[in-house]
């Protein structure tokens, strides 16, 4: 992962430009002011979800490290996907004095308590990636635009039957396709962003016939993968393989949210006899989307095998992140760049959105090797290094 650390100099003008505008404005709000002056001698408490996913060990390094560069101590727990173990983490930390915590959510819903705790003892919470709910007690959030994640998974997917061209320009094909589609975790707030701002690119080409759910199952609680998991996608894709394309017809493209549930669907569609060509009998492989850019669907990108990717470019969001920890520290408020949408069931949450870009095949290059992301080697090989 170190290579990944090494900041990009897109990423590197971004995070100049919103250190220099970032907590700059008049009266600055509360915090522990001073703190910044001596870095040294303060700890941040980093909590992220899980080492099961390329994605988050990226994200913590990356935080991680920042932070270190600007002379901070830093607590990076993961909690391994388990509830209780990150709950247990983030009391921990506020117990030990740490200043300020950094968190990336299991359950967006599991933290009440402890995020009341760590409000009463004067200590700042920024919500990463996910956004934490019920609670008044987060101060900020770092994220990317969501709802247009799942608008971009949709026009891959509509771009990939041709029914659009990349840019979302209906075309005049009429289809019908065959389609199936998938989101994430329930108790993830991002999943329902997601979900919506696919669905409702979708819903016209639904409603004309141009595309056909076979499976009948198009609400969020039915197609639902509880944590996000890449073989309960495979098991639900069997199914519907089974449940719904037992009479000779085939499934022509897959909504799926996220990378490591698109190689699980993959997976599932080839042991059904689906490929990237008709060659030997195969049925033609489905378009499907995904989101993360992991390196090994990054390969299956480059083989023909995926269709596409929604690139979230982490190393922006920790800078992003570090740069509403260090006003924050500074007894200054961030700046937030969003300050309408994101309601947590409590308040509105204050947010830094960051962009997304749809990666294909042809511009795989241009996007993740010339940015400094990956080499060329490691999406060969599907590795990182």
């Amino acid at each position: 992962m170190s290579k990944k650390l090494r900041l990009s100099a897109v990423g590197a003008a971004l995070a100049l430009g919103l250190v220099a505008c970032g907590g700059s404005g008049a009266g600055g709000g509360s915090g522990s002011s001073g703190n910044d002056s001596n870095p040294s001698d303060t700890t941040i408490g980093v909590a992220m979800p899980t080492q099961t996913s390329e994605r988050w060990i990226a994200d913590g390094n990356n935080v991680k490290k920042q932070l270190e560069d600007k002379g901070y101590k830093v607590d990076l727990q993961y909690a391994n996907d388990d509830i209780p173990t990150q709950s247990q983490q983030i009391d921990q930390m506020i117990t030990k004095g740490e200043k300020l915590l950094i968190v990336a959510a299991i359950d967006g819903t599991a933290l009440s308590s402890q995020l009341q705790a760590a409000a009463d003892a004067g200590i700042k919470v920024i919500s990463y990636d996910r956004l934490i709910r019920d609670t008044p007690n987060v101060d900020f959030y770092v994220s990317f635009d969501n709802y247009k994640v799942g608008v971009a998974q949709a026009t891959a997917l509509l771009a990939g039957l041709g029914v659009t061209d990349k840019d979302g320009k209906a075309t005049g094909t009429k289809g019908p396709f065959n389609i199936e589609v998938f989101a994430g975790s329930l108790d993830d707030n991002n999943a329902h962003f997601f979900f919506d701002g696919a669905m409702d690119t979708l819903k016209q080409y639904i409603d004309d016939g141009t595309l056909v759910i076979k499976s009948g199952q198009n609400q969020i609680e039915q197609v639902a993968i509880l944590r996000w998991q890449q073989e309960t996608a495979q098991k639900r894709m069997e199914d519907l393989l089974t449940q719904s394309y037992n009479d000779g017809t085939t499934v022509q493209g897959v909504l799926s949210p996220y990378d490591g549930l698109s190689r699980g669907i993959i997976t599932a569609l080839q042991n059904a006899g689906y490929g990237p060509t008709t060659s030997g009998g195969a049925k033609p492989m489905p378009i499907v989307t995904g989101q993360d850019a992991e390196i090994a669907s990054v390969k299956l990108i480059n083989d023909g095998v995926q269709s596409s990717t929604i690139f979230k470019d982490t190393r922006l969001l920790a800078e992003q992140a570090v740069t509403a920890a260090v006003a924050f520290l500074k007894g200054d408020e961030p700046e937030a760049n969003d300050t309408k949408t994101y309601d947590n069931g409590q308040k509105v949450v204050p947010s830094f959105l960051l962009p997304v870009v749809t990666v294909y095949k042809d511009n795989i290059q241009k996007e993740l090797i010339d940015s400094g992301y990956y080499t060329a080697d490691e999406v060969a090989k599907g590795q990182s290094d």
